[in-house]
């Protein structure tokens, strides 16, 4: 699906203007609540917009300490991630999105998990093993340049390379969010309209993961109808 408007310009023009109720602020904020819930935060989308606004939570009750830390980090990847869009994916950009989420979080504390670097020890994803550590760095760098030697990049190649991150798995946790601002990052690059994993959508996200290599279908429909989600945002807050 084309992007005709240059939405990638949008929204850093409107993220430099700090307004509010544009497609920016619904970006960053549905994004950021959406990917983070998937991987169970407890915070919810109108916390994610008190955070956006003005590092303020809206609601009460009881909140792991950790959430609302990555859904500050997780504002902040969003944002760098526009300041790089039209940069080169690399190994080295891959570990700052990394880092800027779990930057400050009790996994920074400890030894073994290595923010903003490759994993130390062996992880799973889906009950699936994923590629042994020290591997890793290998398999990433033979991932990247098969996906920027294309000569040209459509959303199924964005969504091969999501799923291959996937698999290898490279980061002891954060995966899946780095993953899918990668998603969101190389369709805003390649002027293609971006989309919007929802949590609602999360076991068809997951069964399209798992499946993939099987049947590529259920994964490249879910990102789709996420895309055409996301399409009717764009005409909401740009063409009315």
């Amino acid at each position: 699906m084309e992007n005709k408007h240059n939405i990638l310009e949008i929204l850093q023009d409107q993220k430099a203007s700090k307004l509010s109720g544009n497609l920016y602020e619904y970006s960053a904020v549905k994004f950021s609540y959406n990917t983070n819930k998937i991987e169970g935060s407890t915070l919810s989308e109108e916390d994610t917009r008190g955070i956006f606004h003005n590092n303020t939570l809206l609601t009460s009750g009881q909140m792991n300490i950790d959430d609302i830390i990555e859904m500050k980090n997780q504002l902040s990847m969003f944002d760098y991630m526009l300041d790089i869009a039209k940069e080169k994916l690399t190994e080295e950009m891959i570990k700052k999105f990394h880092s800027i989420l779990k930057s400050n979080t009790s996994d920074e504390k400890k030894d073994w998990f290595n923010v903003g670097k490759y994993k130390k020890l062996a992880n799973t994803v889906g009950g699936k093993d994923t590629t042994n550590p020290k591997d890793v760095s290998k398999e990433m760098k033979k991932l990247l340049d098969s996906y920027n030697a294309k000569n040209e990049i459509k959303i199924e190649d964005i969504i091969q390379l999501h799923f291959e991150f996937e698999k290898i798995h490279p980061f002891q946790d954060g995966n899946g969010r780095v993953g899918r601002i990668i998603m969101f990052k190389e369709c805003l690059k390649h002027s293609i309209i971006p989309f919007i994993i929802q949590n609602e959508n999360k076991q068809y996200y997951y069964r399209g993961l798992s499946e993939y290599e099987n049947e590529k279908g259920y994964l490249i429909d879910t990102c789709l109808s996420a895309q055409d989600e996301y399409k009717n945002a764009v005409k909401k807050f740009l063409e009315n």
